[in-house]
């Protein structure tokens, strides 16, 4: 499941930093001083000023129309803004020009996200499968990480999915990534248990959407149990499972636990950030009927600068409810 990822990105050509892209390159990329222009633009971004950061960019490519860095900063600042046209000219324009499979997987993946700001979840498996292709040419140089990353892919287009509510195909990929995920040789590196745990955890808000209590309280159960099963692995995964029981209250009529158990999930290290939580504590506020502690969790949500699956449903879905 997307929130629980490192996001760790491929190896490219071009420099994106966290504020401005938040996936940052896989395995190690090439870095090095940034360009003036994108140090300028990250702090537009960290000020909150979309439009500022995007005319740096376009600035830029009015010079260098094929820069990687500022196509893919500029495309990813179009997401944000709610204009994923836009931004997916540059994201082929990455594509066209890539220089290696490994960059223009890259590019694919960010394309596939800019179709995940808008729900779109069809186009978002159609590019995660390219990406996916791309790992298939590596299992015999790295088959420690092939597998692992195409199992990633296949569960961040499932993410994507089941946020638009296109819960047949988000139970099919995330079916698919555990799958793929299990092909890892001794699977020493990702765990069976941390696959068995996202697959449940997958499977139960499914079930929540579907007004299935019983059977996502069976999946919730069986998280738990590979948390259990897996203490190392539950180092890494137990601060997402009062997300998953809020989550399942949220859709099953119980908003009382629902917002107990998301304040405790926002309340652990590594999960204050993420808009996705907000998102899901704003709407616990709003069946309570506490409008104003609600729009202040969306307020929060908007301020996502990254370009992932928690934050391609955080922030349209934010902007309408603060519009």
């Amino acid at each position: 499941m997307s929130a629980q990822r490192s996001y760790r990105f491929l190896a490219i050509a071009f420099v994106c930093s966290a504020i401005v892209c938040a996936q940052p390159p896989q395995g190690g990329g090439r870095g090095g001083p940034q360009p003036e222009f994108i140090r300028q633009a990250q702090q537009a971004m960290r000020d909150g000023k979309l439009d500022d950061a995007l005319s740096l960019y376009r600035k830029e490519l009015a010079a260098n129309p094929n820069s990687p860095q500022a196509n893919n900063a500029a495309g990813t600042v179009l997401d944000l803004m709610g204009n994923g046209a836009e931004a997916r000219k540059h994201f082929q324009k990455l594509i066209d020009t890539a220089p290696d499979a490994a960059a223009k997987a890259n590019a694919q993946r960010q394309m596939a996200m800019s179709y995940g700001f808008e729900g779109d979840c069809r186009n978002t498996v159609k590019y995660e499968q390219m990406v996916i292709a791309y790992w298939v040419t590596r299992e015999s140089a790295e088959p420690q990480n092939a597998f692992y990353q195409q199992g990633e892919m296949a569960n961040e287009a499932a993410r994507v999915c089941i946020d638009s509510g296109d819960l047949e195909t988000a139970a099919t990929w995330y079916r698919k990534g555990t799958e793929l995920g299990l092909k890892e040789p001794g699977n020493q590196t990702h765990p069976k248990s941390l696959w068995n745990f996202r697959l449940e955890h997958a499977l139960a808000r499914i079930a929540a959407r579907q007004g299935n209590k019983a059977e996502a309280q069976k999946h919730v159960a069986a998280a738990k149990a590979q948390l259990d099963s897996d203490p190392k692995m539950a180092e890494q995964q137990a601060r997402f499972f009062p997300y998953l029981t809020g989550y399942v209250a949220l859709y099953t009529g119980d908003p009382k636990t629902a917002l107990d158990e998301l304040q405790k999930a926002v309340g652990m290290q590594g999960n204050a950030g993420d808009p996705f939580f907000q998102c899901l504590l704003g709407m616990t506020y709003e069946k309570l009927g506490e409008r104003e502690k609600a729009m202040e969790c969306y307020r929060k949500a908007s301020t996502t600068t990254a370009h992932n699956p928690p934050a391609a449903f955080a922030k349209p879905f934010a902007r309408k409810k603060l519009s």
